[in-house]
């Protein structure tokens, strides 16, 4: 019978010999005996309490043992068993954290801030920093000489007022100036060597440009002869007398209706309205600048406050320049000045057109720009001595040539940063007294 408790006796515990057969078979029976059943054996119950003290007495014999740490995985370099393992590079205790710090202003960045926001503090200051930093650094520019911040700066140096576009546009619409003619007879000569110049800059640029300034030094002229009879051809602290005198260039009505077709009038040929070589000396400022107006207000500001001399009357303050340059070789280099009197070379003949056009006539036009940094910042009457420098740069080849002369027809390319390092050395060379008139001669 497959109910028969005889088959699991092998794995049940003994039985009290008090419960019969009869008991056994009983409900009541059966259920006691499998709570019986469920209990422990005695005598497993004596193994587990021997195992548990004598686990107690180990625990209480023997001190804890710590823990110990995992060694360092290592990665060997090569597979020799006898390589040594190497020291971890970050061994020791562990780095503090970077502070980050902030970088020094960029001086491009800081100049594009002094454009765009001007000076923060005091405006000398900022000038001075701005000139040393254009004598010690430079103007960025690329290798055709183009830089965005360079026509900003000449105005800043030249302290140039702002000018609406609609005040040059009036004057475009005036049509051809008294001295219109001549500037037509010009214009077409105007670096026309240098390529860089006639891809950038088109002839009726040029021409519209001059015609605009000799609208307005026109103006200024009848301004200063109808005035009260004070008049000047000094320049004062306002500049030169064109522009202290100089009225609204919307009051163009006055002797427009003179002028006649072939740009002709009774007065075209008083002088201070245009000058041969003006051509050339606006040429640089047309380059450099985005647009026509910025060109416009540069150049305009630069003939009537630095050097009006250049362009009124007989040009007296160029034949002054050219005078002071043989003045100033004689000092700063008496063996080459004595040696070009002696065969006749004078200044006249070699210096008088870098004097008119601020060595605008000699390329490449990248340097002529770089030179024109210089000056405008610590004023153009050093350009007096930045010929005399070109002149000691050519001085071995001078000295060894029979005929000078020859050689000085036209100067070799200039090079702007030599030609200020000389120059710089140079104005410690010149008297005080002649330095004053180096400053004054172009008024």
């Amino acid at each position: 019978m497959t109910n028969s408790p005889s088959k699991h006796a092998s794995h049940l515990l003994p039985l009290p010999s008090s419960l019969t057969a009869q008991q056994l078979t009983s409900p009541r029976s059966s259920g006691r005996l499998r709570k019986l059943q469920s209990q422990p054996s005695l005598i497993s119950q004596q193994r587990q309490q021997q195992h548990r003290n004598t686990s107690a007495s180990q625990n209480t014999s023997l001190p804890p043992i710590p823990a110990l740490p995992s060694p360092p995985k290592h990665s060997r370099a090569r597979s020799n068993s006898d390589a040594v393992i190497p020291t971890p590079p970050n061994a020791g205790p562990s780095p503090k954290r970077n502070v980050i710090t902030k970088k020094p202003l960029d001086p491009k960045d800081e100049l594009r801030s002094l454009i765009r926001y001007g000076p923060r503090g005091d405006v000398p200051n900022a000038l001075q920093n701005l000139r040393h930093w254009i004598l010690v650094d430079g103007l960025e520019a690329d290798t055709d000489g183009m830089s965005d911040l360079r026509i900003f700066v000449w105005l800043i140096l030249l302290n140039s007022s702002p000018l609406s576009t609609d005040v040059y546009l009036g004057l475009i619409r005036r049509g051809p100036s008294p001295a219109y003619a001549k500037i037509r007879n010009d214009t077409h000569r105007t670096l026309m060597t240098n390529p860089l110049f006639k891809r950038r800059v088109r002839e009726n640029s040029i021409i519209r440009l001059l015609n605009a300034v000799a609208w307005m030094l026109h103006d200024a002229k009848s301004d200063r002869l109808t005035d009260s009879g004070r008049t000047t051809n000094a320049a004062n602290e306002l500049g030169s007398p064109e522009l202290h005198y100089a009225s609204p260039v919307l009051k163009h009505a006055k002797g427009a209706s003179t002028v006649t077709n072939d740009g002709s009038e009774a007065g075209a040929s008083e002088p201070g309205i245009y000058v041969q070589g003006m051509n050339v000396l606006c040429a640089p400022f047309l380059y450099a600048a985005r647009t026509e107006p910025e060109a416009f207000v540069a150049f305009h500001r630069f003939i009537t406050c630095e050097c009006p001399g250049y362009i009124r009357g007989a040009m007296d303050g160029v034949h002054k320049g050219v005078a002071l340059v043989e003045r100033c070789l004689a000092i700063v280099d008496p063996k080459l000045s004595s040696y070009l009197i002696s065969k006749g070379v004078k200044a006249q003949i070699y210096a008088f057109a870098s004097v008119l056009t601020i060595c605008a006539c000699t390329p490449p036009l990248p340097e002529v720009l770089q030179l024109w940094d210089f000056l405008f910042a610590y004023g153009p009457h050093l350009n007096i001595l930045c010929i005399c420098s070109q002149l000691m740069m050519m001085r071995e080849d001078l000295l060894s040539d029979i005929s000078p002369g020859k050689l000085l027809r036209s100067f070799p390319p200039l090079q702007a940063k030599k030609t200020v390092t000389l120059t710089v050395s140079l104005v410690r060379k010149i008297p005080a007294e002649l330095y004053e008139e180096l400053v004054h001669h172009a008024e």
